[in-house]
């Protein structure tokens, strides 16, 4: 996590500050959702639960090495992981979008949703 502050809306002021996590590279997608519809509501992936879910999930690697090469404990990892997983899952049943914090857009990327032609 950077130092934007970016972390701190999601309800965490209080208790230890979140561990630094080593993430790889950046998804070159950051909004998911369904095809039909607008969806009303959102459901945010931090990065670190996105690191989560493609050490683990897609690269098939076990929660402690996964823990490792993100740099975070064990639990930590799970903790994140566990998240994602319930994160991605309400999207799925209840039809909501998907957006993986740290938008592009800062670095000159275009996002659909705010620069379709149709509004």
């Amino acid at each position: 996590m950077d130092d934007s502050g970016e972390g701190r809306c999601c309800g965490r002021g209080r208790g230890r500050p979140r561990a630094r996590r080593m993430i790889q590279g950046g998804a070159s997608f950051r909004c998911f959702g369904p095809l039909c519809g607008r969806p009303e509501e959102v459901v945010l992936l931090l990065p670190e639960e996105v690191e989560a879910l493609r050490l683990v999930d897609l690269e098939d690697m076990d929660q402690t090495a996964a823990a490792e090469a993100v740099g975070v404990s064990r639990k930590t990892l799970w903790r994140d992981l566990h998240e994602a997983r319930r994160k991605v899952a309400d999207a799925l049943v209840h039809g909501k979008a998907i957006r993986i914090a740290g938008c592009g857009r800062s670095q000159g990327e275009r996002c659909p949703e705010v620069d379709s032609p149709e509004e």
